[in-house]
C-alpha cells in the first residue's frame, strides 16, 4: 500500500505543479484553479451526501453540489472581466453563501410533508454546502493575496501563498503519522481517532514549521520572484499554526464519519480513502491561513525595491 502511495503521488505531485505553472501564465481569472475548485467542489459535496445517507438525513446531492461549486465560484468575482463594480460593491462569498441558506430553507419548507426529517435534512446540507463550499472557496483566496500587478512572475506570488499553505498543511500529517507509528503511546483521541497520539501532534507541529519556513524562505526562486520570505519566527509560526489546524480538521473530519457511523468516505483510489480525507487538513486550516496572511509579515513582496534602493 505504501508503494502504492508513493507512485500515485510520484504522478499528482508534477501535475499539480504543471497545474498551477500554467495557470500562473493565464492571468488572474487562474481558470484552471476554477475548474478543479469546481471539481473538488462536486466530489466532496458527492461523499458528503453519501455519509450522510443514514437516520433522517436525505440530502440532495444536486441541489448541495451546485450551490457548494456556486459558493467556490464566488471567490472569482473580483477577477473575471466585468465584475469588480460587482464584487467592490459588497456581493461577495459571503452574499453568496447567504443565498444559500435561503435557497436550502425555502427548498426544505416544500419539501416539507411531516414532521420529523426536515430540519435534520436542512442541517446536513446546510453543512454540506459550507465545507465542500465555503472553506473551499475561503482556501483559494489565497490564489490572489499578494498580487500587485499583471505579468507571469507577479501572477506566481499566489502560488507561493497557496503553497504555503497546501505544504504546511500536508508537512503536519506527515508528520503526525511518522512520529506516531514511532513514538505513539499515549492516544490523543480514542473514541473519535484511535490512531492518533500526542507523539503525532508534536510530529506535526515540528515538521508542519519546519516545512513552511522553508517553503517560504526557498520557494521565491522556484517561481523566479523578486520577493523574499518573512522572518524566519514568523515564518515557523505560520507553519505550526497551519499543521495545529489541520490536525484539528483532520479530527473535525473524523467527527463526521464517526457520528454518522461510517468508517471511510467513498474511496476517490485505492490506498487514498476520499478526496475529503486528502483535503481535510487544507481546507479546515484554509481560513486560518488567509487570516494569517493577512495579519503576519509573512513575505516581503517589496524586497527587490528596496534592495534597489
Amino acid at each position: 500500500m505504501l508503494a502504492w502511495r508513493l507512485l500515485v503521488s510520484a504522478v499528482l505531485i508534477p501535475a499539480f505543479v504543471g497545474l498551477f505553472y500554467l495557470d500562473a501564465r493565464l492571468g488572474p481569472s487562474a481558470p484552471a484553479l476554477f475548474c478543479l475548485g469546481l471539481l473538488i467542489a462536486v466530489r466532496s459535496s458527492w461523499e458528503l451526501v453519501n455519509l450522510f445517507g443514514t437516520r433522517s438525513f436525505a440530502p440532495s446531492f444536486p441541489q448541495t453540489a451546485a450551490l457548494a461549486g456556486i459558493v467556490v465560484a464566488s471567490a472569482w468575482l473580483p477577477h473575471i472581466a466585468g465584475l469588480e463594480s460587482v464584487a467592490g460593491a459588497g456581493f461577495d462569498s459571503a452574499v453568496v453563501f447567504g443565498l444559500a441558506l435561503v435557497w436550502l430553507l425555502a427548498s426544505n419548507a416544500f419539501r416539507y410533508r411531516a414532521p420529523g426529517s426536515r430540519m435534520e435534512t436542512l442541517g446536513a446540507e446546510l453543512l454540506i454546502v459550507a465545507y465542500a463550499g465555503l472553506l473551499l472557496c475561503l482556501t483559494v483566496r489565497l490564489r490572489w493575496i499578494g498580487l500587485s500587478a499583471p505579468g507571469a512572475v507577479e501572477q506566481s506570488r499566489g502560488y507561493y501563498v497557496l503553497g504555503s499553505l497546501i505544504v504546511a498543511a500536508k508537512c503536519g500529517d506527515t508528520g503526525a503519522y511518522t512520529f506516531g507509528r514511532l513514538f505513539g503511546r499515549r492516544k490523543m483521541s480514542p473514541l473519535l481517532s484511535p490512531g492518533k497520539t500526542w507523539a503525532g501532534a508534536v510530529g506535526a507541529v515540528v515538521v508542519g514549521g519546519l516545512g513552511a519556513w522553508a517553503w517560504l524562505q526557498y520557494a521565491p526562486r522556484l517561481f523566479g520572484g523578486s520577493w523574499t520570505g518573512g522572518d524566519w519566527l514568523v515564518c515557523v509560526l505560520y507553519g505550526v499554526i497551519v499543521a495545529i489546524a489541520g490536525l484539528v480538521g483532520d479530527l473535525c473530519e473524523s467527527l463526521i464519519k464517526r457520528d454518522l457511523g461510517k468508517k471511510d468516505a467513498a474511496a476517490l483510489m485505492p490506498g487514498f480513502g476520499g478526496l475529503i480525507d486528502l483535503t481535510d487538513s487544507v481546507v479546515y486550516a484554509g481560513p486560518i491561513a488567509y487570516v494569517l496572511w493577512l495579519t503576519l509579515p509573512l513575505a516581503n513582496w517589496t524586497a527587490a525595491t528596496a534592495t534597489a534602493g
